[in-house]
């Protein structure tokens, strides 16, 4: 994350110029160049997707159809990008692009689609972000280097870990969940219909796929509103617009109902399944695991080849205290779809609570190396502490330590617990008074998260030449203090007749410790 902030940053210094828009002709200010737009793509693709849900894998070929579609109409892009397109295994129905052409569609839109005309309207309304630049505006704005990440809300219905995710992953949570504005929504609907149309579809789907949007807005369809519409806004405007375009565009090509019904019809047959599953993490999050397994072992009846069922079962196992049980599950996810880091995740935490420290580290690792996740980091932190790194320890907690969340509020715990005995003044703030009798007092002010006690320290005094003299009086705070409470330590040196020589006395903190 913070060689992209860098790189922006030398972007704005450096890289300011007016350029053309490759979409809309019109000449505008470019900080971020293609190659950065690019790059970064590349490199919050992968991490987005997994935040997101990741990939569907159960029947590839749904996804290497919506490809087709995608590359289909991504041929007729003014801007020629790497387009890539991937389904993601989510029932949130919605869509999104990053810089550089990477573009993802929701498992739970495609089954609301009617026909390859209107996915080709999705498709092409995200093709148009990227090709106009509309995600590097919003990085030119300064929306991601002026500390945007700080908090992130990631649409992940069935994630958990969402709000968990640190490090530079968060660039692309920040990238996926940004709302564009009123004239990127326009545009990318205008120049998205031309693209359609002249990859041979139908303009007219695409108002015949706002109008849906529009009507289940106005119906406050909470899963819809939690998806494509909170960062694609439905509006009247952009279905009359639309309807503009598509008389300008004409009654050409076609609609392909009946190719985009049979492509999906792997998910709309298993479109019960995911429901039922869906049904099964709100239960199991309510504390109904009875519900919870019952859900999950209907999802499972209707389509066995789906991981996240099988994890859903080794959550309800962890809930209910079974570890091996849960580990069964788990283990089963993993087979079947290795490539999604949730299951990892929730396997080596397993690992972790009975002591497979081994095995823990590994699934932790591969999760980690999926997505960054303070859940992981904090898990990790703590196996490295019982072996003895800790050096290694003290990393993972304060990666962890970044998130806003409980794990990271214990992983800041224990970061302050491991450093604070031979690092006192990272947390520990000094500094000195006299007091009515003309003795040296020593302030202490706690600076860290949790309650401090055990300061201590040594006064020293330099000689006017700034070398140390022989005199040390040392101190020892032994209440605990809360954070950002102080106290004062009367010493025994002084007294002392003129301030002003209280600029040769030193403070040195030799050690601290966290209140339990």
């Amino acid at each position: 994350m913070r060689r992209i902030a860098l790189c922006l940053i030398a972007a704005q210094l450096l890289l300011v110029g007016c350029a053309t828009n490759p979409v809309t002709g019109r000449s505008e200010l470019a900080f971020v160049s293609t190659a950065q737009e690019i790059s970064i793509g590349e490199e919050q693709y992968e991490p987005s997707r997994q935040m997101q849900g990741g990939d569907y894998v159960v029947e590839p070929s749904v996804t290497a159809y919506v490809q087709e579609v995608g590359q289909r109409v991504a041929a007729k892009s003014d801007r020629p990008l790497p387009y890539e397109f991937h389904v993601l295994n989510s029932s949130v129905p919605n869509a999104w692009a990053l810089p550089g052409g990477k573009i993802a569609i929701n498992r739970g839109l495609l089954t609301e689609l009617d026909s390859e005309a209107e996915l080709a309207a999705v498709l092409g309304h995200e093709v148009v972000h990227a090709a106009a630049r509309h995600g590097a505006k919003s990085m030119e704005r300064g929306m991601l280097v002026q500390g945007a990440l700080l908090a992130v809300a990631v649409t992940a219905a069935d994630n958990d870990f969402a709000p968990l995710i640190v490090g530079g992953a968060q660039v692309g949570a920040q990238l996926i969940t940004t709302a564009y504005g009123r004239g990127a929504e326009l545009e990318s609907d205008l120049y998205g219909m031309q693209y359609m149309a002249e990859a041979g579809y139908n303009p007219q789907a695409a108002v015949q796929l706002q109008e849906t949007f529009v009507r289940l807005s106005d119906g406050r369809q909470s899963d819809w509103l939690s998806g494509l519409f909170a960062t694609h806004p439905p509006a009247q405007e952009r279905v009359e617009r639309n309807e503009e375009t598509a008389v300008q565009l004409g009654d050409i090509g076609d609609f392909g109902r009946d190719r985009y019904l049979a492509a999906m019809k792997p998910l709309l047959d298993t479109e019960e399944a995911y429901a039922a599953y869906d049904k099964g993490v709100a239960a199991l999050h309510n504390g109904d695991a009875r519900s919870a397994a019952s859900l999950a072992r209907q999802a499972l009846a209707i389509e066995p080849r789906e991981a996240k069922f099988h994890e859903l079962l080794g959550d309800v196992e962890t809930a209910n205290k079974r570890p091996d049980v849960a580990l069964d599950h788990y283990n089963e996810a993993v087979s079947l779809n290795p490539e999604y880091f949730q299951s990892y995740l929730k396997r080596g935490n397993v690992h972790n609570s009975i002591g497979n420290f081994a095995a823990a580290r590994s699934d932790l690792e591969r999760s980690v190396a999926m997505l960054p996740t303070a859940s992981a980091y904090n898990s990790l932190g703590i196996i490295a502490r019982q072996d003895g790194r800790d050096s290694q320890a003290k990393e993972y907690f304060q990666a962890a330590a970044s998130s806003d969340s409980d794990v990271g509020r214990a992983a800041g715990l224990a970061l302050v617990e491991m450093d604070l005995p031979s690092n006192p003044q990272q947390y520990v703030q000094t500094g000195i008074r006299l007091n009515d009798d003309g003795m040296v007092v020593v302030i202490t002010v706690n600076r860290a998260p949790v309650p401090v006690t055990n300061i201590r320290g040594n006064v020293v005094v330099l000689d006017p030449s700034g070398q140390r003299v022989q005199v040390r009086e040392p101190f020892t705070v032994s209440r605990s203090l809360d954070p950002k409470e102080s106290a004062g330590v009367v010493t025994g040196l002084g007294p002392v007749s003129d301030s002003s020589q209280l600029s040769r006395v030193r403070i040195e903190l030799t050690g601290a410790q966290v209140a339990r």
